[in-house]
């Protein structure tokens, strides 16, 4: 196999691996996020990041691109390390570069994230309708 795809594959892999500890972190990350002033403002939409991410890994949403699953699994990873550029510790600074990683990863995918808000949305009233 040449080079390039090999680590390709590696890559892949290593996205895939990404995707499953943020959903199986999902509890885990958002009590960190929740817990945090510096998180106050991304709350929200670090929640409906998690949450496509979710839906994406468990195959109920899958119009989004590849990219922005990476994107949002890694600074998703990036906020439960405990190993940061600012450690977690330090008080009111620990958390800053968390939600550094966390606000510029929202700013990338926020286009995504309006569609699959847009969707959630539409597919939660469509089980109102039916349990009705």
């Amino acid at each position: 196999m040449p080079n390039s795809a090999k680590s390709h594959s590696d890559d892949s892999r290593q996205h895939e691996d990404n995707i499953a500890k943020v959903v199986g972190k999902e509890a885990d990350i958002d009590k960190k996020m929740a817990g945090q002033k510096a998180f106050k403002a991304l709350l929200e939409h670090g929640r409906l990041l998690l949450s496509m991410i979710k839906d994406y890994f468990t195959g109920a949403y899958r119009e989004v691109p590849y990219w922005a699953i990476g994107a949002g699994a890694l600074a998703l990873v990036y906020v439960l390390s405990p190993i940061d550029a600012i450690p977690d510790i330090i008080p009111g600074l620990g958390f800053v570069d968390d939600a550094a990683v966390l606000a510029f990863c929202l700013k990338l995918v926020e286009s995504e994230l309006n569609r699959y808000k847009e969707w959630k949305s539409t597919r939660e009233a469509e089980v109102e309708v039916q349990k009705a």
